[in-house]
C-alpha cells in the first residue's frame, strides 16, 4: 500500500528554534532516498520554510500558504495555486474600514510579494517582519490603494483578539479563516485564504497527484485541524493543542524530541 506522509512544520517537525534536527534529516532524507513519500505542509512561504528545512532533501511537492500553494520542494517552482476571487476587495476593504491594516500576499508576474502599509503597522506585525530581513518578497507601502496590487492569495492580520475575532465569523462563509497564537511571539494572527484552499484539500490533490492509497499526518496547531479530520492516521506531538490531540490517532513525543522522525523509524 502506497502512503503519503505530511508533516507540519513549526512546533512539530521542527524544533524550538525553528530548525530541523541533524538526526531528523538524516533519518528523512534515508526514508526518501529509500521510496517512500514524504513532504510537510506548513503556513510558511516557500521562501521562509525552505531556510527552515534546510538539508532535507524531499521530492514530492510541498504545501505552503495553508494550502494556497503547491511548489517544487527543489526549485521553488508553482505546482499549483489558489488566488482569491472578487471577494478579496470587499474583505480588505471592510478590515480596513475597521482599522486592521494586514499584510497581503500576492503573485506579481510570477513573484511573491508582500505588502504591507508602513505607518499602520501593529506592534505585532513590526515584531513578525523584523525576523524577515532580507526577504526578497518584502514590498512595504504607504497607501492603502497600494494594497490591492498583483494576484492576492493570503491575508496576514496581527493585532488585539477583540479587532480580530469578529471577522473570523464575518467572513467565514466567503474565505477560509484561521485565528490563533502565534507560536514564537504568542501574537493573536487571523489568517484569511480562498475559500477552497486548505491544508487538507491540497493534501488530498496530492495524494492523488501521487497515486498513493492511504495519508497519514503530523501536526499541532490548530491549521492543522482539516488536515487530521481526512487523514487515516493522524498523530498528534506532545506539545499539541487538547482539540488537535482529540482528534489525534495518537500522541507521541514532542517536536523538540524528534517525535516525526522517530515514528517513522518505528512504522516504516
Amino acid at each position: 500500500m502506497n502512503t503519503l506522509y505530511i508533516s507540519d512544520l513549526d512546533g512539530t517537525l521542527l524544533q524550538k528554534d525553528a530548525t530541523c534536527s541533524p538526526f531528523t534529516i538524516q533519518t528523512i532524507n534515508a526514508l526518501v532516498e529509500q521510496g517512500i513519500h514524504f513532504t510537510y505542509a506548513t503556513a510558511r512561504s516557500i521562501v521562509t520554510a525552505a531556510k527552515v528545512t534546510q538539508g532535507l532533501q524531499l521530492r514530492d511537492p510541498v504545501i505552503v500558504h495553508n494550502g494556497t500553494f503547491l511548489r517544487d520542494p527543489q526549485t521553488g517552482d508553482l505546482v499549483s495555486a489558489i488566488f482569491f476571487g472578487p471577494e478579496f476587495r470587499t474583505v480588505l476593504e471592510d478590515l480596513l474600514q475597521n482599522h486592521i491594516y494586514p499584510i497581503v500576499y500576492s503573485l506579481d508576474q510570477g513573484e511573491e510579494k508582500y505588502r504591507y502599509w508602513v505607518e499602520k503597522m501593529s506592534p505585532g506585525m513590526a515584531r513578525f517582519l523584523s525576523t524577515r530581513d532580507n526577504d526578497p518578497r518584502d514590498t512595504p507601502v504607504h497607501c492603502a490603494q497600494d494594497l490591492f496590487q498583483g494576484d492576492p492569495y493570503y491575508i496576514t492580520c496581527i493585532d488585539a483578539p477583540e479587532k480580530l475575532r469578529p471577522f473570523q465569523d464575518k467572513y467565514a462563509h466567503l474565505l477560509h479563516p484561521i485565528f490563533y497564537q502565534e507560536i514564537y511571539s504568542g501574537d493573536l494572527w487571523l489568517e484569511l485564504m480562498p475559500k477552497t484552499a486548505s491544508k487538507s484539500a491540497a493534501a488530498l490533490a496530492l495524494k492523488k497527484r501521487l497515486g498513493c492509497d492511504r495519508l497519514v499526518v503530523f501536526g499541532d496547531g490548530k491549521n492543522d485541524i482539516d488536515l487530521f479530520r481526512i487523514a487515516d492516521e493522524a498523530y498528534a506531538v506532545a506539545n499539541a493543542g487538547p482539540e488537535l490531540k482529540a482528534l489525534a490517532t495518537a500522541t507521541i513525543d514532542a517536536n523538540h524530541q524528534d517525535a516525526v522522525a522517530n515514528w517513522l523509524l518505528a512504522n516504516i
